[in-house]
């Protein structure tokens, strides 16, 4: 499967127990097909205390679904589907592009 997600998008949760939240691409895990996105399936994962310190409680990031998610685009105010399209430059290099289906727009500049 070709992952269309990248680190830094924005992304929105569109199911699951946080469906409607935006929030940024933290990581990818392309083996696992999942993203950590920030401020999304938080956890709180507790420390018990030991030698070195004391015990403690804190917040944790854990990955979502690729198909849970949808590439939020602030312009337009709404998800966009994306697809692959294969361009060349001025030297004749070919590089794979994401592109917007609707408008057929290139996504990354």
């Amino acid at each position: 499967m070709k992952i269309k997600i990248r680190r830094n998008d924005t992304v929105k949760v569109i199911a699951g127990k946080e469906k409607g939240k935006t929030g940024k691409v933290r990581k990818v895990l392309r083996e696992r097909n999942m993203a950590i996105v920030e401020g999304i399936n938080l956890v709180t994962k507790h420390v018990k205390a030991t030698a070195d310190g004391p015990g403690r409680k804190f917040k944790k990031e854990l990955p979502i679904h690729l198909s849970n998610i949808a590439l939020w685009s602030d312009e337009e105010n709404s998800t966009i589907k994306v697809g692959m399209r294969q361009e060349t430059d001025d030297q004749g290099n070919r590089k794979i592009v994401r592109i917007n289906k609707k408008t057929q727009e290139p996504i990354d500049k």
